[in-house]
């Protein structure tokens, strides 16, 4: 039995973890549960799945919280609280599923504890990819990933030689704004931001989706948790959101992985892999699809996607940057302080500005990423 802990168990992908824990309660135990402050569903899930330990990030609703659930539940605070649970001594598992880069310390504690990571967050890896892997080799651990694209990548590649992979292909849907023009993107409202035309997400990732920056990451991650360099790692645009992501290999043969787009399907793979489990998703019928398009990014009108190909050319730190700039910029427009085409043109700013170091340590990635923030501030106050 694979025991279990769920970092960010309250947002999009930890609910549906549990969604599949749910339906095999043989095969997983959940041990810890972590939350921000979304306690109303915690305490539901607590009591469905009777957790040891359980991390609030916000200390207020932490204190809330430990008057409404049984004292059998230890409950603990703060980012050490995080860590805490993600390095619990039962785990042997952790979904990493905080959003944003709140979920970099924690995960990163959960490899250094040795335990195998499936990764929903892919700003672990965004701001601090050289230094996860050398963690990851260090403590003799894996990390399976989570992204729908990603774990695509990693069902093709299972088995194969990486000097065989000519190529990387990952899909995009291409978000709400595919068909509009580039003027248009100047009257964005919140609301149709939020409206993706495939997925369920969570706000963050949705307004990344939306200008694309969701892809570049994804771009990031793949060089990283492939060894692949970034001249052979494309991007295509495919609506349909069933082809999931390719491979092309030397000899001019492609594999794909292709099924309904359904977050169950990825996390069901890590949380079982190497086995499968069944029922978890919708069977893929080809008939009832009927055809699968295929586009070519538009670069200039979503220029976030080629921010990311530059910050792993500049290398070092800039990916971190990159990732900070995004997060208070995707915040500011989520909050109406900023419109949605601004979003780029202050990550643009913040990129070029930063004069990255090779980061060896945690703290040369969390200095970065804290210059990057106030970089955000100083150009919002000058506006």
């Amino acid at each position: 039995m694979k025991k279990i802990s769920i970092l960010g168990s309250t947002g999009s992908i930890g609910r549906l973890t549990l969604d599949v824990i749910k339906m095999y309660p043989n095969r997983f135990k959940v041990i810890t549960l972590t939350a921000d402050s979304n306690i109303d569903l915690l305490e539901k899930q607590v009591n469905i799945f009777k957790p040891s330990l359980v991390a609030i990030a916000n200390k207020k609703y932490a204190n809330i919280f430990k008057n409404r659930i049984s004292s059998n539940v230890k409950v603990v605070t703060g980012i050490e609280g995080l860590k805490i649970a993600a390095s619990h001594p039962e785990v042997n598992f952790v979904v990493s599923a905080i959003s944003g880069s709140a979920g970099l310390m924690p995960t990163l504690e959960a490899i250094k504890s040795g335990k195998i990571i499936g990764l929903a967050n892919k700003e672990t890896i965004v701001m601090a990819g050289k230094i996860i892997n050398k963690e990851i080799i260090n403590h003799n651990t894996k990390i399976i990933p989570i992204d729908s694209e990603h774990s695509a990548i990693f069902q093709c590649i299972e088995g194969k030689n990486i000097e065989d992979v000519k190529k990387l292909i990952l899909t995009a849907s291409g978000g709400p704004f595919r068909k509009i023009s580039k003027e248009s993107l100047k009257n964005v409202a919140i609301k149709d931001a939020l409206s993706h035309p495939t997925w369920n997400m969570g706000k963050k990732i949705t307004i990344d989706s939306a200008t694309l920056m969701n892809k570049g990451f994804e771009v990031i991650e793949a060089h990283y948790l492939f060894n692949i360099p970034a001249e052979k790692i494309k991007v295509i645009i495919h609506p349909q959101s069933i082809i999931h992501s390719l491979v092309e290999f030397k000899d001019g043969c492609m594999l794909a992985q292709l099924s309904y787009p359904d977050m169950k399907g990825p996390i069901a793979y890590a949380l079982s892999y190497p086995e499968r489990l069944e029922g978890v998703i919708k069977e893929c019928n080809l008939i009832e699809i009927g055809s699968l398009t295929f586009e070519k990014p538009d670069i200039k009108k979503f220029p976030c996607l080629s921010y990311a190909y530059d910050a792993l050319k500049i290398g070092g730190t800039a990916t971190t940057v990159l990732n900070a700039a995004n997060e208070m910029a995707v915040n500011a427009f989520l909050k109406g302080i900023i419109p949605f085409f601004k979003i780029p043109v202050i990550i643009e700013k913040i990129l070029y500005a930063h004069k990255p170091v090779d980061a060896e340590s945690i703290e040369e990635v969390l200095e970065a990423d804290r210059w990057a923030r106030e970089k955000f501030n100083e150009i919002m106050e000058e506006a």
